[in-house]
């Protein structure tokens, strides 16, 4: 595929001819100990692997299956729990944010601002975003088909702003399942913009366990290596150190200790479908 725009994350660069990066973190901010366990270890896998990482967590999870769910700890007290992961570890930042209240506070704080894939569509949200002078991390939502998301990257590009990663995380498949078509890729790469693909989202089962999501893990390692093939600039996934006791998305999460072997065969394989790349 031709190369999309480059743009700058904090100190690094992705997309265009840049090598794959990787976005990930725990799905949800459990406590400060815990993210910080998490980036740390996240610390040591990407030297060792030498790939670019953008670490990502959320201070909030509003649209959990059950009202009983685990939101996170909320905007302030998780707002500086990132800003002590950026501070201590020197990472580029990523969170959500679900109204536009949020992004002026979480814009002091990160550098990516990402919408949730079910609010794709909010204009308001996503012109807020725009304004925000942050990189934008725009999901795809189930409900769309990749060449309608040309209508919400130009919500976003109406601001003045050309920092935009799109990124596609399945499509609505029947009841409680999820499908990702690779024909996905090289169309949202002609919007011009970084694409990603969020393979933990993607093996999950929407509402499968009743009050809560379910996911099929096993077809992480699959999938990563099928849009690393096909030529994404970013690869997308909710690690934890023991998956089982998540308190949010752990069944279609990637156990920390699995990164090392899966990151080895995508970096290889990113750069020699891209092309432009070398290991």
């Amino acid at each position: 595929m031709t190369p999309s725009r480059e743009i700058s994350v904090g100190p690094l660069k992705i997309g265009g001819k840049q090598p794959l990066f990787l976005i990930a973190g725990p799905c949800v901010i459990e406590s400060e100990k815990h993210c910080t366990l998490i980036a740390e270890r996240l610390a040591r896998v990407v030297a060792e692997c030498k790939i670019p990482l953008i670490f990502k967590a959320s201070y909030d999870k509003a649209n959990r299956s059950s009202l009983s769910s685990y939101r996170g700890p909320g905007l302030v007290e998780g707002l500086a729990v990132l800003r002590k992961i950026k501070e201590s570890f020197g990472f580029p930042i990523l969170t959500d944010v679900h109204d536009l209240s949020q992004v002026p506070r979480a814009a002091e704080v990160c550098d990516v601002l990402q919408v949730p894939a079910f609010l794709s569509r909010q204009t308001d949200l996503l012109i807020a975003t725009g304004r925000s002078g942050r990189v934008v991390n725009l999901k795809k939502g189930q409900f769309l088909s990749p060449w309608e998301m040309s209508n919400a990257v130009e919500k976003i590009a109406s601001t003045g702003s050309d920092r935009i990663i799109v990124t596609e995380r399945g499509t609505c498949f029947g009841y409680q399942n999820l499908v990702v078509d690779m024909r996905s890729f090289p169309i949202l790469r002609k919007l011009g913009y970084p694409v990603v693909f969020d393979v933990t989202h993607s093996v999950q089962l929407p509402g499968g366990e009743g009050k809560s999501s379910g996911g099929q893990p096993e077809f992480i390692e699959p999938l990563a290596r099928a849009g690393a093939a096909v030529g994404v600039d970013g690869i997308f996934l909710e690690v934890h150190d023991n998956p089982p006791a998540a308190l949010s998305d752990g069944s279609n999460a990637l156990p920390v200790n699995q990164l090392p072997r899966l990151l080895d065969k995508l970096v290889r394989l990113a750069a020699l479908v891209r092309g432009w790349s070398t290991v």
